[in-house]
C-alpha cells in the first residue's frame, strides 16, 4: 500500500496548480516587461541624439554674442612706441632735459617725439613741454589751443595731467624757424595753477608746438620762447628733410633780436579769436 502524499497545510491540489501558473505567469510578464523596455529606450534614445545633434548645430550656426567679439580696431588706434630721437637742448638750465620715446601715429603716420624741462609742480623754476612732429601733411596743425590741450594732457614721465582753463591770444612771435603763433593759457594741475605761453610753428613737414611756464607762475616772455627755441637742435641721419629744416635755421637766431610779439593782422590766433572789447555808442 502506497504512502500517503505529504501535503502542505491549508493547500490543496488546485492550489499547487494555482501556484505553478502565477509562477509561470511572472515569468512571462518579466519577459514581456524587459521587451518592451528595450523597446520604448531605442527610440528614446534615438530622439535624444537628434535634440542634441539639432542644438549643437544650432550654436554652431547662431553668431557670436557681441561681448564675445574681440574689439581688434581700437588697437588701431594706439600709437606705436619708437626710439628716443636726437633731439637736444642747449640752452643751459638748472634742470635736466627729457627725451620721450617717439610715437608714431597709425593714422597719418606722423611722428611726435616730446622734450620736456623743469616740473610743473616746481614753481620757483620755468617748465617747458614742447613736441616736435615730422612727416608729410604736419603742418595742419588742429589749432593752438587743441594742440596746447593735447599737449597739457599728455604728462611727462613723473607728472601729473595738466588742463587748460583759459587761453588768450598774444599774436605771433619771431623765432629761427619763422613766426610762431602763441597765446597766454592758464594751465591747472591739482591745486596748482600756472601762467604759460602756448606756441606752435608749422613749416612743410614739421610742426612744433607746447608750452614754456615762467618762474614763480608767471608766463614766459615772447623772448624767452625764442631763446629757448633757438637752442633746440635736431640732427638724425635716417630723417635728411627734418634734419636739413634745423640746419637751415641755424642761421637765423631770433633770440639776439628781442623776440617781440606782434598783434596778428587777422585778428585771429589759430582757432582762438580775438576778444573785443564792446564798445557804446
Amino acid at each position: 500500500m502506497a504512502p500517503p502524499r505529504a501535503r502542505f497545510p491549508g493547500r490543496g491540489p488546485r492550489d499547487g496548480q494555482d501556484f505553478m501558473r502565477i509562477a509561470a505567469i511572472d515569468d512571462r510578464e518579466e519577459e514581456r516587461a524587459g521587451r518592451g523596455l528595450f523597446g520604448i529606450s531605442l527610440p528614446l534614445r534615438v530622439a535624444a541624439a537628434v535634440i542634441v545633434v539639432g542644438g549643437l548645430a544650432f550654436v554652431v550656426r547662431r553668431p557670436p554674442s557681441i561681448a564675445a567679439v574681440p574689439v581688434l580696431h581700437k588697437t588701431a588706434d594706439i600709437p606705436a612706441i619708437v626710439g628716443t630721437a636726437p633731439l637736444r637742448l642747449t640752452e643751459p638750465g638748472i634742470d635736466p632735459v627729457r627725451v620721450e620715446p617717439g610715437r608714431i601715429d597709425p593714422k597719418s603716420g606722423l611722428r611726435e617725439d616730446v622734450l620736456g624741462r623743469g616740473s610743473f609742480a616746481a614753481i620757483e623754476a620755468p617748465v617747458l613741454r614742447l613736441a616736435v612732429t615730422r612727416g608729410i601733411g604736419s603742418e595742419r596743425a588742429p589749432g593752438l589751443f587743441v594742440l596746447t590741450a593735447r599737449r597739457a594732457a599728455l604728462a611727462g614721465r613723473g607728472e601729473a595731467p595738466l588742463s587748460v582753463s583759459r587761453a588768450m591770444p598774444r599774436g605771433v612771435v619771431a623765432t629761427r624757424f619763422g613766426p610762431a603763433e602763441i597765446a597766454e593759457a592758464t594751465l591747472t594741475g591739482g591745486a596748482l595753477t600756472r601762467a604759460c605761453t602756448a606756441f606752435v610753428l608749422t613749416q612743410p613737414g614739421l610742426r612744433i608746438d607746447g608750452f614754456l611756464c615762467g618762474p614763480l607762475g608767471s608766463a614766459a616772455e615772447p623772448k624767452s620762447l625764442a631763446c629757448t627755441l633757438d637752442a633746440l637742435d635736431f640732427d638724425d641721419q635716417s630723417d635728411p628733410t627734418a634734419s636739413a629744416l634745423f640746419r637751415q635755421a641755424r642761421a637765423r637766431s631770433a633770440c639776439d633780436g628781442g623776440g617781440s610779439a606782434a598783434a596778428d593782422p587777422a585778428g585771429k590766433t589759430g582757432s582762438i579769436e580775438r576778444r573785443r572789447s564792446a564798445t557804446k555808442n
